[in-house]
């Protein structure tokens, strides 16, 4: 396996971006996220039982099973294989990072909303939206349908792109694995609905924790990778995301959102509905433009250049850390 922050770990995640923009997940191929997706259902099932105090425990025992055995797991297969070979370790390795990206898989996604919003499918469009968002989609119009987009491609940026690379280059598959357990059990048990809100509470606190220096370090290169290029409005940015974030109600997903709004000269946020029950987000970005099919493809230009800058960024640190050493 290799060390943290080193030269060789820089390889393989960069050997994992391109495999990951190559092919993404193909449907045939196992993937960790299902495996522990099964677990947590199964431990769910069985635990989400009892008093309010009795389920915190369970649910944070849980947790802890997950995210220990996820990178446990991890660290084991690719040890073991290293030893029959050094090069099944570093394929094992590789392969596993590759897993914990989904920069292809978001750029599509999105993508599969713009094309039937541009011609005008307004039912296509809003059956490809509800496959990547929990609201409801069936009445909404061509501005909700760009906004859910929109909103999707920024806060999936860290969680599926950024928080995967840094603790990539920090601890290997095996710490990108953990995260990944954290963000599964975050988006299966970490609501704020009477049956998670006390069971699912470690699971959103720690998935709030791992993501507060991503979502932030997100922002800034979102905007640094629009500085590099012409056409955003990077103009106060910077500082109307830093007072606008704050106020969403997740800690973290507001970074990416906001700073993605005024870099689009559009306003993200307000009225979703869940299961027919009204919930109101926090307004970020002033509407300088009516958001339409045309902000998804520009969502996901600006994704990519932020993604590449925060990649870019940790290879400084590793290559200056290689110098100094």
């Amino acid at each position: 396996m290799a060390e943290p922050l080193s030269l060789a770990l820089l390889g393989l995640v960069l050997a994992a971006v391109g495999i990951d923009l190559l092919i993404g997940d193909p449907r045939r191929l196992p993937h960790p996220v299902v495996g522990m997706g099964q677990v947590i259902a199964r431990l769910e099932g069985a635990w989400n039982h009892g008093s309010p105090l009795s389920r915190r425990r369970k649910g944070a025992l849980m947790t802890a099973l997950v995210v220990l055995g996820s990178g446990g797991l991890a660290w084991s297969a690719i040890t073991l294989l290293a030893r029959v070979h050094p090069w099944l370790g570093w394929l094992a390795e590789g392969w596993l990072l590759a897993s914990c990206l989904a920069i292809k898989g978001l750029r599509d996604a999105a993508l599969a909303v713009a094309a039937p919003l541009t011609g005008g499918d307004l039912p296509g469009a809003r059956r490809a939206l509800s496959m990547i968002v929990g609201r409801d989609t069936a009445e909404l119009d061509e501005a909700d349908i760009a906004r859910g987009t929109v909103e999707t491609v920024a806060e999936n940026s860290v969680d599926g792109i950024t928080s995967p690379l840094f603790f990539a280059l920090l601890g290997g598959a095996p710490l990108a694995l953990a995260y990944k357990a954290i963000n599964t059990l975050d988006s299966m048990v970490g609501h704020r609905s009477a049956r998670y809100l006390d069971f699912g509470w470690a699971s959103a606190r720690l998935d709030d924790l791992a993501n507060w220096l991503p979502a932030r370090l997100t922002a800034l290169t979102l905007w640094l990778g629009a500085r590099l290029s012409a056409g955003w409005r990077t103009r106060g940015a910077l500082v109307a995301t830093r007072r606008e974030a704050p106020l969403h109600l997740s800690p973290n997903s507001g970074w990416p959102e906001a700073m993605v709004a005024h870099l689009l000269g559009v306003q993200l946020g307000g009225n979703n509905h869940y299961l027919g029950e009204l919930s109101e987000r926090v307004r970020l970005g002033f509407p300088h433009e009516a958001l339409g099919a045309r902000h998804i493809p520009a969502a996901v230009r600006l994704m990519h250049g932020g993604w590449v800058v925060f990649l870019a960024l940790l290879a400084l640190v590793i290559l200056l850390k290689e110098v100094l050493t």
